[in-house]
């Protein structure tokens, strides 16, 4: 029942994500049953980056699945210049996390975007 549901999403053009992965409820077998297209890594995983071996062979064993399953990869919880330094290293898609922004009222938004790629 959740398969087709998924897949019928799929159809219609959304993209599914398995959010905190390798935490909870989230599986394995969910990669191999589930039309999913991204993974995105549990904070709890990127918030000792700089200092637990652990969780860098964690992270990095994510992204690598990830890409070998043709799945974009979003680290949760980036705080700090170290940890985004070390999932762009791994070649993750995309960070969230206060390091990069504080969430922002819809309104402005628009303004931070363009500052984001004037810098760039």
């Amino acid at each position: 029942m959740a398969t087709s549901t998924l897949q019928e999403l799929k159809a219609l053009g959304v993209q599914l994500a398995i959010d905190d992965f390798g935490t909870g409820y989230s599986s394995l077998a969910y990669l191999k049953n589930f039309p999913i297209d991204r993974l995105k890594i549990d904070r709890a995983f990127v918030f000792a980056l700089n200092t637990d071996m652990n969780d860098r062979a964690i992270a990095s064993a994510v992204i690598s699945l990830a890409e070998n399953m043709n799945l974009s990869v979003t680290a949760e919880g980036v705080e700090n210049e170290d940890q985004l330094s070390f999932l762009k290293s791994r070649h993750c898609d995309e960070a969230q996390g206060f390091y990069l922004s504080r969430p922002l009222p819809v309104d402005e938004m628009a303004a931070f975007i363009r500052r984001r790629v004037e810098e760039h």
